[in-house]
């Protein structure tokens, strides 16, 4: 699974130790071509990902659009979530923003 965090900068502090910047994730504004869906019992972010973009590590893309907690990939039951169309575009937007800061 490719690793969304690759294109930040790393950094050493005066001791030598390696650290990563923070992450900065891109407004995902609603557009037309947006999915919305009511979710399942057995729905997760990353199964979501695999059916929409044919690719479960853009999870955090729905998590992010609808503002959820990026500590867990369980989706609660019941609840509308929306689905932004472009999700490879938004990860090569993810990608420059953090390669250009």
């Amino acid at each position: 699974m490719p690793n969304r965090y690759s294109s930040i900068t790393n950094f050493k502090n005066s001791d030598g130790k390696r650290y990563l910047a923070n992450a900065v994730y891109p407004n995902i504004p609603e557009t037309q071509e947006d999915i919305y869906i009511i979710t399942a019992g057995t729905d997760r972010y990353d199964t979501l990902a695999k059916q929409f973009y044919n690719d479960s590590s853009l999870w955090w893309i729905i998590a992010s659009a609808n503002n959820s907690k990026k500590d867990s990939l369980v989706v609660e039951k019941g609840i509308q979530l929306r689905i932004p169309a472009d999700g490879p575009g938004l990860k090569a937007k993810f990608k420059n923003f953090n390669n250009n800061r």
